[in-house]
């Protein structure tokens, strides 16, 4: 085998082991959508009073982000069995399943 065949079949073997993880990261992520889309989880908007009343309890209430400038608000995590709810201030941002592809299995707590 030649020196340029060698390097050829290296590079592609790089290549294909390179775009492998990525390809599946992207399917765990589409998989994590959708199964999110069939939940009953906190809607946008939602002030906690309402998820409290609809949901319940938080499991815990985690240590809150930013909110060191106007511009970067702060943010509140409620963790529940199956998800978390991201507050801005007192309104529902975002609700995200509890799942190692979401890198959210282990949150620092509060209480």
């Amino acid at each position: 085998m030649s020196k340029y065949h060698f390097s050829l079949s290296l590079l592609t073997a790089l290549l294909v082991v390179a775009v492998a993880p990525s390809a599946r990261a992207d399917d765990l992520l589409v998989n994590r959508v959708q199964q999110e889309r069939t939940m009953d989880l906190p809607a946008r908007g939602l002030s906690m009073s309402q998820v409290q009343s609809r949901y319940g309890t938080p499991l815990r209430k985690l240590s809150p982000r930013g909110g060191g400038k106007p511009q970067h608000p702060v943010i509140n995590r409620w963790e529940y069995p199956n998800y978390i709810v991201f507050f801005e201030r007192n309104r529902v941002i975002h609700s995200v399943l509890n799942t190692p592809a979401g890198n959210n299995t282990q949150p620092t707590a509060v209480q």
